[in-house]
């Protein structure tokens, strides 16, 4: 059975998850404009965090055939 003190419980702690979603999306945001400012460029950083994300194996095989591709359009 739902009680209202479960159900103020669950919106509660949502609520409150919301807020620091909010602020550490705020926080992201700022890093960038701060590495922008400092001369970075940011797509590439974004592409960084995806990298860094993906295990070795993975993250190699990936760059293979992104050469393999250019290399297809004649690329460098």
């Amino acid at each position: 059975m739902i009680t209202k003190e479960e159900i103020e419980q669950l919106i509660s702690r949502l609520e409150k998850l919301e807020e620091e979603k909010s602020d550490v999306a705020q926080s992201i945001t700022d890093t960038f404009a701060e590495a922008k400012i400092k001369g970075y460029d940011v797509k590439i950083l974004k592409q960084l965090l995806k990298l860094r994300k993906l295990d070795e194996e993975k993250r190699i095989q990936q760059e293979e055939e992104l050469e393999t591709y250019k290399a297809a359009l004649g690329m460098r």
